[in-house]
Formats: structure tokens, C-alpha cells, sequence
């Protein structure tokens, strides 16, 4: 089994700009489009620091080289790859914003008429909505509700052409983000 890539904040950077202009799945945006646009919505919301970075690197397992999303899950696989970098506030929210699909579609009826089609299909081999237990489960858990609003970004995140912010100030926030990270690591050593 291959080997899960640990991300810097200049692999990132790289990824995103020279990986990123691949397509996002069946969407009719590309995976840096996706990732700024749901940035961008997080920022707007007001979201704290490290969420408007989870937003932007929900799917960076999407640009590693030969991770299949069935054999490395998109979402724990990048918060695995992200993990040394970042504090959980970053990382649960990415390994969680899956399954926050899966619970949105066991608590609200009308949820899963608003997916796409490509997520609509990707639900359903991610185990399909949750069952009443499950979705009492997730939601009890810490950084729930943060993937819940990551999902819902994620979900509007997908319109051709939409403004959003640039690649180089969601760096500048990373870049707070793992330094703080970076810090609190020290402290603790």
C-alpha cells in the first residue's frame, strides 16, 4: 500500500497551483476553483482562522498523485496527510466533512434533492445517508459542527466563474494557522 504524502505549506501551495486546474469530480469546476470558492464562503461566514483552512483543503487528497478515494477515503487520508501541520480544528473538520454529508442527508429530507449529481453518486458508495444512531453519534462529536459548515460550503462551492479571494491570502492564513500549530508543538516539548 503506497504511502500517505505529510504536506508543508509549499507543497500545498504548489499543489494547488499546479495541480488545482484539474477538474473537481463531475463538477464544471476545477479543484482550485472549488477550494477558493469554499474558502472564500467560510471567510464570508466569518469563520475562524483554522475552518477557513480546513475549507480550503477539504479535498487536498484529491491532487495527491495515486491516492484512489475508494483505497484512501479523501477525507481522513488528508487529514492524515495534514495533521503535522495543523491543529484539529483544521484537521477533524477535513476528515469529517464526508460523513457530515452522510448526516445531513439522515436529519434533513430536502438535502439530498440540493447534491449534485457526482455527489448524489459519490454518497453512495461513501455508505449512504446515516442511520438515526449514526447521526446522533457524529454529531456528538467534537469538530461536528464545524464539518457540518464545511459541508455546506463544499455544496456551494461548485459554480463556474464564481469571484472569490485569492490563492495568496488563504496561504497567509495557513501560514498563521501552522504557526501557531507549530508553536503550541514547541511549548508542549
Amino acid at each position: 500500500m503506497q504511502s500517505v504524502p505529510v504536506l508543508t505549506i509549499d507543497l500545498i501551495n504548489d499543489w494547488l497551483r499546479n495541480r488545482g486546474a484539474g477538474m473537481y469530480g463531475g463538477e464544471a469546476v476545477t479543484q482550485l476553483e472549488h477550494a477558493l470558492q469554499c474558502a472564500t464562503l467560510a471567510k464570508a461566514d466569518g469563520a475562524a482562522p483554522e475552518l477557513v483552512t480546513a475549507a480550503l483543503l477539504h479535498d487536498i487528497c484529491h491532487l495527491a498523485e495515486g491516492l484512489d478515494d475508494r483505497t484512501y477515503p479523501h477525507g481522513p487520508t488528508g487529514a492524515a496527510m495534514l495533521e503535522e501541520l495543523f491543529p484539529a480544528a483544521v484537521t477533524e473538520p477535513v476528515r469529517m466533512h464526508v460523513d457530515a454529508k452522510r448526516y445531513l442527508c439522515a436529519i434533513e429530507p430536502l438535502y439530498w434533492s440540493g447534491l449534485s449529481g457526482a455527489s448524489k453518486r459519490s454518497l453512495m458508495w461513501q455508505g449512504g445517508p446515516f442511520t438515526p444512531d449514526e447521526a446522533a453519534a457524529f454529531i456528538a462529536q467534537p469538530h461536528a459542527e464545524d464539518a457540518v459548515n464545511l459541508r455546506r460550503w463544499d455544496d456551494e462551492a461548485k459554480v463556474p466563474g464564481a469571484e472569490t479571494a485569492s490563492l495568496d491570502e488563504f496561504v497567509a492564513i495557513m501560514q498563521s494557522v501552522a504557526s501557531v500549530q507549530k508553536s503550541a508543538g514547541e511549548k508542549a516539548a
